[in-house]
């Protein structure tokens, strides 16, 4: 029986685990089939507090696991395939060593963006392809980028490249965006944002070169190839969160995020931190914030149970 399990080995995950650690519960972080989380992907972070110089996601990342090892955090390498939080004792099948069991259990397991699926755009993550334009988007000052996509959070990251790029075409695969109107009119007035409409992304150029040199697109309705020269792509065609396991335990809203407030789920002694169950800032800071809310709150919830 364990105090508390931290599900996720991203920002959230481990700074809930330094926080437990430090009071005194013994946690047990679960990594996961991605230790470490989307952060890993991104090649530099300039925006973390207290790292004078940008460093690599995968660094911030192993920083953190190492001071949680410092307070003696323990790591199991394994995944959850199933949980059961009816009753008082929270249950989690692992995927290699069987059932794990605790009185709370941290949720931090994340959100994976979703991508065109194109082998260039893998072989390019990191190198001029991303899926998230406010981490992102200051490596691109002064060139031009390209943002796929037609909703909300398209026209957002369009907006706001659009304050530091010299130019942003969005690619839009219909002849109206999905996103609210307010949104829209933005982008369509804004001077150095124009559409692409009807088109799909059908290559992402130049692998050979290891970094983006353009796109190659496809108009849907003609089938008409074309190329547009960029240095950055934005792919902004939404997030998936990880909650599969979680499924009929806890509230999930109709995209499948966990409904949290203040990181407590509508299981008791269950909480979420990190994307999960944040639907807009997805920030590797405000994953460790609400990762240090769920460890006191946590901690808060032991404490009534004696």
């Amino acid at each position: 029986m364990e105090n508390i399990v931290i599900v996720g080995s991203g920002p959230a995950g481990l700074t809930a685990a330094i926080y437990a650690a430090r009071a005194g519960l013994n946690p047990v972080v679960i990594d996961g089939l991605q230790p470490g989380g989307q952060l890993t992907q991104t090649t530099d972070v300039e925006n973390f507090p207290g790292f004078e110089n940008p460093v690599t996601g995968t660094e911030l990342v192993s920083t953190m696991r190492k001071q949680a090892e410092r307070f003696d955090v323990r790591f199991m390498m394994d995944a959850v395939t199933a949980s059961d939080f009816s009753g008082p004792v929270k249950k989690l099948s692992l995927m290699m060593n069987g059932t794990l069991e605790a009185r709370t259990v941290v949720i931090a397991t994340g959100a994976s963006a979703r991508y065109l699926g194109l082998d260039s755009e893998e072989q390019l993550k990191g190198r001029g392809v991303s899926a998230c334009a406010t981490c992102d988007g200051s490596f691109f000052k002064g060139q031009r980028v390209a943002v796929i996509g037609g909703g909300d959070t398209a026209m957002e990251d369009a907006l706001y490249l659009s304050r530091l790029a010299e130019q942003v075409t969005v690619v839009h695969r219909r002849d109206a965006f999905r996103a609210s109107k307010i949104m829209v009119d933005r982008v369509l007035s804004a001077s150095n944002i124009d559409v692409i409409w009807d088109s799909v992304v059908e290559e992402i150029l130049d692998v050979s070169k290891g970094e983006v040199t353009g796109l190659r697109l496809k108009n849907v309705k003609t089938g008409e190839i074309s190329e547009r020269s960029v240095q950055g792509v934005f792919v902004a065609i939404g997030h998936i969160p990880n909650t599969e396991p979680f499924k009929g335990q806890i509230e999930l809203d109709s995209e499948g995020y966990v409904v949290a407030q203040d990181t407590r789920t509508s299981a008791a002694g269950v909480f979420a931190a990190g994307d999960v169950q944040d639907r807009f800032f997805k920030q590797a800071i405000t994953s460790a914030g609400t990762g240090c809310v769920a460890a006191l709150q946590a901690e808060r919830y032991l404490a009534t149970l004696g």
